[in-house]
């Protein structure tokens, strides 16, 4: 069977953003969606929590615009895909929806998803889980991919306990019959790992924020297959 390689995932946070007193958070977060795109990250996850629906829809559009711009000469543009705010997505005909364990329940978001008018197509909803109980249940209810973790210690995933590790990892993806990424402390070093446990890809924010190391990560992971 051909082998083929991770599913990348730029999970965007601008608050963690570096900036001078010059710069525009919003700016500089859509730049790095631009970079991310030119790089071929495969998925990019907007993750801006505190924006309103207006501004998320802006953002949203605003994105789907400029990884357009900025991937036109690999045959397709990264999948967009909205935190939380299912309507913003299909109203932007974004890529997807990403549902937190205590979001929307995958069952009204794909009804959400089938009512839509003009129909979507090729829209994925997908939920963050934090334990295999959770990722069975969000399988069972037709979710399209699970973001597991945090598989190693991270501050950004610190509110949700210890860190996984990769035996429950591999356990969680033997367990469903969805795509899972891993998500929390991913690295260039501990990536091959994620992918040897069995996952369809890796999610993150800093590996693929930080402008120094997105081109070495996007380089390097592409040369992992599974």
């Amino acid at each position: 069977m051909p082998r083929k390689p991770p599913i990348l995932c730029y999970v965007t946070d601008r608050r963690s953003l570096r900036l001078t007193a010059q710069e525009n958070a919003m700016e500089a977060l859509l730049q790095k969606v631009e970079a991310a795109a030119a790089w071929r990250i495969d998925w990019i996850q907007l993750r801006e929590k505190d924006l309103s629906g207006k501004d998320c829809a802006a953002l949203t559009r605003e994105a789907l615009r400029r990884v357009a711009q900025a991937s036109p000469n690999t045959g397709r543009a990264p999948r967009i895909l909205v935190n939380d705010r299912v309507d913003v997505a299909l109203v932007e005909r974004a890529g997807g929806a990403h549902l937190g364990e205590s979001s929307l329940p995958v069952e009204d978001a794909k009804r959400l998803v089938a009512a839509a008018r003009p129909p979507v197509q090729d829209f994925l909803v997908g939920v963050s889980c934090h334990s295999l109980e959770a990722a069975q249940s969000v399988a069972r209810a037709g979710a399209d991919y699970v973001f597991f973790g945090p598989v190693f210690a991270t501050p950004s995933k610190a509110a949700f306990g210890q860190p996984q590790g990769l035996q429950r990892l591999a356990q969680v993806c033997r367990s469903v019959n969805i795509p899972v990424l891993a998500i929390g402390g991913v690295t260039l070093e501990n990536a091959a790992q994620c992918l040897a446990s069995g996952v369809a890809g890796v999610a993150a924010i800093r590996l693929f924020q930080d402008a120094r190391t997105l081109p070495l990560a996007a380089e390097a992971l592409h040369q992992l297959e599974f």
